[in-house]
């Protein structure tokens, strides 16, 4: 299906929604996951100029994504809040970390069966991070990791005494650096801080405070763990604003929508480059016919060209999308079935097509 058929579809959400209806969906592809990021927050603007009245009575996020830049969300609710006093969020799938904080701004979330969101803890990347010894790239610090260390160390293991408690902290800051750990704060007290300001947007610090406190302190310290998945019931019991019995054929418009997606994306197949370079070189042929052909190893010089979504903004009338096209080529190996690869940018950047 391309985008003149899910055109159909958004417009069918928009009759049942009484909304006008705007995609935003970045990879979930396993080895392929992009992230929400600032230059979507134009391409948002784009499509909201193209409204056919201002302000909209309603519009719909439909939204998936694995979560990103922590200040997104609150540039998108503040833009979307420019054009229409009630927004809507719908989540056909997942909603994670900044895209969770993405639903909390609206006024009505709508879940599907499969959907689900999670916490908000964020996860803090910066020069001062430990480096994967594998990868050699900088890993990322969870804040509740670092809250989780400090609540063994005092309540799990019994370490009351000052003294001990401070050579306990050391020994975290000769693994990771102090300035790391002081930008996990950091970085938590920015996503409780945005929480709340989206949150705001649609409700009362006079008459909803406690119930703001509790949204924000559970999302943001009190499930434990970044995976935890919420589904729909229990994002009730948390005082979000989720829709209770969508109708059956909103719900199979919507899984409609986000399977046609899923194949655009190839969400449901990872991306594995060294086995396409592997499929795409010629079996040797043995000296001996007899004898077995032996795998000598991708040739130098071996390569494929990818052409990767990485995200996707839509509407019935513009469909937006961030698509890179690379090469993988094959300069050396560590091992016979461990090839050296080396990524080659062709082309990336978003592409706009209008409706017909």
């Amino acid at each position: 299906m391309a985008f003149a058929e899910r055109k159909v579809i958004i417009e069918e959400i928009e009759k049942l929604r009484g909304s006008k209806v705007i995609c935003y969906l970045t990879s979930v592809r396993p080895n392929l996951q992009a992230s929400m990021a600032q230059d979507a927050v134009r391409v948002f603007f784009d499509h909201l100029r193209l409204l056919p009245e201002r302000p909209a009575k309603k519009i719909d996020v439909f939204l998936c994504s694995n979560g990103g830049n922590g200040t997104v969300p609150w540039r998108l609710i503040s833009l979307l809040r420019e054009f229409s006093d009630v927004i809507g969020v719908i989540l056909p799938y997942r909603a994670y970390s900044a895209a969770t904080m993405l639903a909390l701004g609206a006024d009505e979330i709508v879940m599907h069966p499969f959907a689900e969101m999670g916490p908000i803890d964020p996860t803090v990347t910066n020069d001062f991070n430990p480096l994967d010894p594998q990868t050699n790239q900088r890993l990322g610090i969870s804040v509740e990791d670092v809250k989780a260390y400090v609540s063994f160390v005092r309540d799990t293991v019994g370490i009351r005494h000052e003294d001990e408690l401070v050579k306990a902290v050391e020994i975290l800051s000769q693994k990771v650096h102090p300035l790391a750990i002081g930008n996990v704060e950091r970085f938590i007290s920015q996503s409780r801080m945005i929480a709340r300001k989206i949150l705001l947007t649609h409700m009362s610090e006079e008459t909803s405070k406690h119930k703001i406190d509790e949204i924000i302190e559970t999302l943001a310290s009190k499930l434990y763990f970044h995976g935890h998945p919420i589904n729909r019931k229990e994002a009730r019991d948390l005082g979000l604003q989720v829709a209770e019995n969508p109708q059956p054929q909103l719900e199979e418009l919507i899984w409609q929508l986000y399977l046609d997606f899923e194949v655009e994306f190839k969400n449901s197949e990872a991306f594995d480059p060294v086995s396409e370079l592997f499929a795409s070189t010629p079996a040797p042929v043995p000296i001996n016919p007899a004898a077995p052909p032996q795998n000598a190893g991708i040739p130098l010089g071996t390569s494929v060209v990818h052409d990767l979504k990485f995200a996707a903004v839509e509407t019935a009338r513009l469909s937006s999308s961030y698509d890179v096209k690379k090469r993988l080529v094959v300069y050396g190996h560590q091992s016979v079935f461990e090839p050296m690869i080396r990524e080659e940018s062709l082309k990336q950047g978003w592409t706009h097509t209008p409706a017909a």
